[in-house]
């Protein structure tokens, strides 16, 4: 595994996100978290400071820079380019959105231009070799095989009546971006982690266990939890495991043995889908 990685995190301000920096951090990997307001960075500088809870006894720290930019004028690929060139990354992570309680403006570009335009940018910028989005798990546009005609019909109904439709049509055109521009640039792995349900109210003792890969639909699931994967599957990344599509919710497993079973099973949830008209509609 890489240790000299310098990840571009996007959104950092999150929920997630706060807790993926001291994850990342705690191996050696430099992290630029990218935020819109600058007093937002004691939260970012306090999130980091756990790193050393996170690190192997005498293991060095990654560094922590703090940018500020706004996601919402990122419009273009360029503009993405742009803070790309200034930090020089090798992976990047997006961890941005602006949630059910936003507006049709705000998805679309938060949760569905901007994260798009960092794919385009990543994918033409030769040191970045994985880029991870953070999506969810009802952002599909078929059944997959391992979900029951019940479990879809209530997915369906999650995604285009319970939440507001314009919120899981960026999430699914962040999707199809990123699957579409890894299909013509092979050298960037990619991870599409797809959590469900966040919630603050897994009991303690099923926080670090999970279902990875081929899950129930609906589920919930800790931030904690999501933050961990995530970092765990962009460092697989790094090796032989090829990436993709990976539905993530609160579960039975361990989550160091349920990374370990998902890599090497060689799956992708993405099955089910259908790629050749995710890269014509992403007309990438």
């Amino acid at each position: 595994m890489s240790t000299s990685q310098h990840i571009l995190l996007l959104g950092a301000h999150g929920k997630v996100a706060l807790l993926m920096t001291p994850r990342i951090l705690a191996r050696g990997w430099s992290v630029t978290s990218v935020i819109r307001k600058a007093e937002y960075e004691a939260d970012i500088r306090k999130a980091a400071a756990a790193a050393k809870d996170f690190a192997p006894p005498g293991g060095a720290l990654g560094s922590l820079n703090v940018l500020i930019g706004d996601l919402e004028a990122v419009h273009s690929q360029v503009d993405a380019q742009q803070i790309i060139d200034k930090v020089k990354p090798t992976g990047v992570i997006y961890s941005a959105g602006a949630g059910p309680a936003g507006t049709d403006a705000r998805w679309h570009q938060v949760d569905g231009a901007a994260p798009c335009a960092f794919i385009r940018a990543s994918a033409a910028t030769e040191s970045v070799t994985t880029f991870l989005l953070v999506s969810a798990i009802n952002s599909r546009r078929n059944k997959p095989s391992w979900w029951s005609d019940e479990e879809w019909a209530a997915i369906e109904k999650f995604s285009k009546v319970l939440l507001p439709p314009a919120y899981t049509v960026a999430k699914i055109a962040a999707d199809e971006c990123l699957t579409a521009t890894a299909r013509k640039t092979p050298r960037m792995k990619i991870v599409d982690l797809r959590p469900g349900s966040y919630s603050d109210d897994i009991p303690p003792e099923k926080i670090g266990r999970v279902q990875l890969g081929k899950t129930r639909a609906l589920s919930l699931v800790s931030r904690v939890d999501v933050a961990e994967v995530a970092v765990r599957l962009f460092e697989k990344a790094q090796g032989s495991w090829k990436g993709g599509w990976v539905d993530l919710v609160s579960g039975e497993d361990p989550v160091d043995s349920a990374v370990e079973k998902w890599v090497k099973s060689g799956e992708d949830t993405i099955e089910g889908e259908d790629v050749d008209g995710m890269t014509a509609r992403a007309a990438v």
